[in-house]
């Protein structure tokens, strides 16, 4: 059986297959290539991995055009991702489709922990919100500006730009109308929900289907088909002032809202969860607001322990 390839010989590969497919290689950089390959049988087998996949997959996901995005910190990210598929591969084979990266959150271009948010302006003049445990790739090409959500929730604010601005979230994609919007992946669906302007829908597994969300309307939509289009809720997009609005929700709907920031657990009673409560909280201090629920319900907030709380009836 033959000596498994190191870690270091395979990203030796993933550096040269990126290098190579994302300018336009030059002699020397051929010949240098050919050198490596040569040095050892191990690199060989490296590079003929790399090749497989290229024929199996039609091409690594890798930037194609890096001068236009972050440099050297673009070219990091493209061989992070070629070295994951690498080491993937061969242990418990393609794992997802070539869109969706294992691991995608890790390797994302940018990212958010929990509770974290996060503000970007792009290469366009865009603005672009992260929320909490949110992970995007962005790649903007002389034709086609895209940002890809892999997990989590983004706000966006178009600049003006003769290209296209496309979201791709995991159940299809969304294509701005000179415009600001929110766009939230669930497990099942995708959410949008526009602020400004216009947005076009589009399902992943109905190319032809589209809708169009004007100002004030949202809808979501899983890969072949979209929600009908409802109002905008009140405060859509106030997260990215660490504000929460809500109206006429139900307790336990909002304790779950709420453990999406919290550094912890958050566990809401049967016996209360269908409390009714309205009204703007700050997500930077959810501490204070479980202190002040039983304030305006009739519930006790247990702090089982700084990590673990529990909101049960009084």
């Amino acid at each position: 059986m033959p000596t498994p390839l190191d870690q270091r010989t395979l990203e030796a590969a993933a550096t040269w297959y990126v290098h190579l497919n994302s300018t336009a290689p030059s002699a020397e950089d051929r010949s240098a290539w050919r050198r490596w390959m040569a040095a050892s049988p191990q690199h060989e087998r490296a590079w003929a991995r790399v090749e497989k996949l290229e024929r199996q997959y039609s091409g690594l996901p890798v930037e194609i055009s890096l001068s236009t995005l972050d440099g050297v910190n673009a070219r990091r990210r493209s061989v992070l991702k070629t070295l994951s598929i690498l080491l993937t591969v061969g242990v418990s084979g393609w794992m997802v489709s070539s869109r969706y990266l294992p691991c995608s959150g890790l390797l994302a271009d940018q990212s958010t922990a929990k509770g974290q948010r996060k503000h970007l302006q792009l290469d366009d003049g865009s603005q672009l919100d992260l929320n909490t445990q949110s992970a995007v790739d962005i790649t903007f090409t002389h034709q086609l500006r895209i940002v890809r959500l892999h997990e989590g929730e983004i706000l966006v604010e178009t600049a003006r730009d003769p290209r296209p601005f496309v979201v791709e979230a995991p159940h299809g994609s969304v294509r701005a109308l000179g415009t600001r919007f929110v766009v939230r992946a669930e497990p099942a669906f995708t959410n949008v929900c526009v602020l400004d302007k216009a947005v076009e829908l589009r399902p992943l597994n109905q190319a032809l289907q589209m809708q169009r969300l004007d100002a004030g309307q949202q809808a979501h939509f899983d890969r072949e088909k979209i929600s009908p289009v409802t109002p905008a809720p009140p405060g859509s997009g106030a997260w990215t002032q660490g504000m929460l609005t809500i109206v006429d929700w139900y307790l336990a709907d909002f304790i779950t809202e709420l453990g999406r920031y919290y550094q912890g657990v958050l566990r809401c009673a049967p016996g209360v969860a269908r409390l009714r409560l309205s009204g703007a909280f700050r997500i930077d201090n959810i501490e204070t607001i479980l202190e002040n629920l039983s304030q305006s319900l009739p519930v006790t907030v247990h702090f089982v322990t700084r990590y673990w709380v529990s909101i049960e009836a009084a």
